[in-house]
This record gives C-alpha cells, sequence and structure tokens, in this order.
C-alpha cells in the first residue's frame, strides 16, 4: 500500500494545513437532553389533550435520538416518558424524593434525589432545552430556573413568560403542536452545545 493509498486518518478543520489526527478529534457521544415539564395531575378540560401533547412530545425526542429528562413522576412527566419509550428512547426521573420505587414505571433511570421542589433546579439544568407542556405553579417555577440557567424553553399550552430579549439570551418560546415543540427544542438544544452552553 502506498501513502496515497492509505485511509486518511487525520481530520481536517478547514484546510489540510489545520489536520489533526482522528485520535485527537474530540468528540461529544452524548445525545441532547430535553427536559420536559409539566403538570403532575394536570386537571379541567384540556388535561387529556395536555397528556397526548406530552406524550407525542416525548415520542419525536426519542425518536430524533434525544434523551428525555423528567421529574419522574405522573401527568405529564408520566406521559412524556411514556412517549419516549415507545419509540425505545432513553428517559431519565429526577425525583423528589430519595426513594427511586417513586418513579413512574416509563423512566429507565431514575434518580432519587430528596430535594423535594428543588430537584426542580436539577431537571431543568441537566437538560440542553425544556419543553412546557401545560402547568402550573411548579412548571412557572421550572421555566424561571431554566432561563436563569441559561436554558430556552419551548412553551406548548404553557405559561406566558415574557423573558429577556438579550442578543442570543434564553428565552421562552411558544409553539401550537407537540411535533414543533420537539422539533425546536432539539434545534435550540443543539444551537446551546454549539455555543458551549
Amino acid at each position: 500500500m502506498s501513502v496515497g493509498d492509505r485511509p486518511d486518518t487525520r481530520r481536517c478543520r478547514r484546510s489540510r494545513s489545520e489536520c489533526v489526527p482522528v485520535s485527537e478529534v474530540a468528540r461529544d457521544p452524548r445525545p441532547p437532553y430535553i427536559a420536559v415539564i409539566g403538570d403532575g395531575e394536570p386537571r379541567g378540560p384540556d388535561a387529556h389533550r395536555i397528556l397526548e401533547w406530552a406524550e407525542e412530545v416525548g415520542l419525536e425526542l426519542a425518536r430524533a435520538g434525544a434523551t428525555v429528562v423528567t421529574g419522574g413522576l405522573g401527568g405529564v412527566m408520566e406521559a412524556a416518558s411514556r412517549g419516549a419509550r415507545s419509540a425505545g428512547g432513553v428517559t431519565i426521573g429526577i425525583l423528589p424524593g430519595a426513594d427511586a420505587s417513586e418513579a413512574n414505571e416509563f423512566v429507565s433511570i431514575p434518580i432519587a434525589t430528596g430535594l423535594g421542589v428543588v430537584r426542580n433546579l436539577v431537571v431543568v439544568t441537566s437538560a440542553n432545552a425544556v419543553v412546557a407542556v401545560g402547568g402550573r405553579h411548579g412548571t412557572l417555577s421550572e421555566i424561571g430556573l431554566a432561563l436563569r440557567m441559561g436554558r430556552h424553553v419551548v412553551a406548548l399550552s404553557s405559561w406566558r413568560v415574557e423573558s429577556e430579549h438579550r442578543l442570543g439570551g434564553p428565552r421562552v418560546h411558544r409553539v401550537r403542536d407537540p411535533r414543533e415543540a420537539a422539533s425546536l427544542a432539539l434545534r435550540l438544544a443543539a444551537a446551546a452545545e454549539l455555543n458551549g452552553s
């Protein structure tokens, strides 16, 4: 085999002068982590629709290869986890209590924190982007924490929150359907990875 016939073992950035060995190229094999937040017990006339939407968001995220992060309990958290698992996806449940058995049956990886509602910070900080489906005051607190921690939030039939529109800063993006929510969350997560946030 001559030099010209050998497979290229170098990866180039812009030109051959900027090549580095493939073994030195840092690769992050971690899929995007998307948090899906919402009411643990949806109520009212839209409750059924909210659960269907959460399940579809989880399904679409898993189909795209994302890991779905939730609070691990019922309602929207369970529906999103069910959708993700039905597509063969991985789900992480960040639980408020100290008992991992509290997780819903669709959580692949339960993480018992013993932190109570403070676990909301862990949920949103664990993700590259957040999707809020419906929700009450607990969801509102997670939205605020996500923005504070530099995470974009995609809101599907959720709180209307005005966020600072700093150039490139996190904000709440309103959408109308689950597919749009999942697609936008994935794009925002990819952009966050590129920007190192």
